[in-house]
């Protein structure tokens, strides 16, 4: 028998192709014709049209053809309606219906893109199906790593990611530490790992070495220098108070001290960096 539908196959008008060669009569003749010509060479070749509007193999309700030549012959392969809800998200971009709706899709539009011969795209999509209705029949629940040493590695790394998640949750006593900072950093020029150890009752050992952790990878006394040479870089490009000026509302000692480390974390000094800003 024939069956003839609308050319340039990409999903239902490849699939149904499979499911009748497969399922229901294994010498069908598939021809594919412009949409405008399914018709009347449907009468001229006597042939049964599929996948077209109006005819009786088609899609129906929320189901594609797919779908409806499984019920119409009354297929019961469990494999094959595991492949159903497949094709039908992929066909009706429904491709939450199942996990390999996409894929189904972008390889099928890969095929329909680089071969402009609908005939032998119809080879290579008998070649698809076979391969879908082989792991719908007998790999659904294979996983890519099956061997013990691949699953060995597979957990030792979900327990690293575990791992690092767990790491990066920030305790409480940090979360707080770094709003007092940000509360005095400008007010109180004499912070101390000791005074904020106290302050939230953490051992100030304890504070020392897990403050990296949580501040940038820096230590407590760099953290400080660095919010201080924010604070400085504001100053500088916001005021016209002198470098002396800064260097003590920012806690620095001299002007001196304020210049080295402000050179140590921008790469200049803070007479350069002013020009520097100006010029742009």
């Amino acid at each position: 028998m024939k069956w003839i539908t609308r050319e340039r196959p990409k999903i239902d008008r490849l699939a149904c192709p499979w499911l009748i060669k497969r399922f229901v009569e294994q010498d069908a003749e598939i021809i594919y014709v412009p949409f405008s010509e399914v018709m009347n060479k449907a009468q001229e070749l006597d042939a049964i049209p599929f996948d077209i509007a109006g005819v009786e193999y088609t899609h129906y309700d929320d189901y594609c053809t797919f779908d409806y030549i499984i019920k119409k012959h009354n297929i019961q392969d469990p494999a094959v309606h595991a492949m159903a809800p497949i094709v039908r998200g992929a066909d009706t971009d429904r491709h939450d219906l199942a996990a390999q709706s996409s894929g189904l899709w972008a390889i099928s539009a890969g095929m329909a893109h680089d071969e402009p011969d609908d005939y032998k795209l119809l080879e290579k999509g008998m070649l698809l199906y076979d391969s879908l209705y082989s792991w719908a029949k007998y790999l659904q629940h294979v996983k890519h790593t099956q061997q013990p040493f691949e699953n060995q590695l597979l957990d030792i790394f979900k327990q690293y990611l575990q791992h690092e998640h767990d790491s990066k949750k920030v305790p409480k006593w940090a979360k707080e530490l770094k709003e007092i900072i940000q509360d005095q950093i400008d007010t109180n020029l004499n912070l101390s790992l000791k005074g904020l150890s106290e302050t939230l009752q953490v051992h100030p050992s304890y504070l020392s070495r897990e403050f990296s952790r949580y501040f940038d990878d820096l230590s407590f006394g760099e953290y400080i220098r660095k919010l201080r040479i924010d604070k400085a870089i504001q100053l500088l490009t916001t005021t016209d108070h002198s470098l002396t000026e800064i260097a003590y509302l920012t806690g620095f000692s001299d002007q001196s001290h304020f210049t080295r480390t402000f050179k140590k974390f921008t790469g200049k000094s803070p007479s350069g960096y002013k020009k520097h800003i100006v010029k742009k």
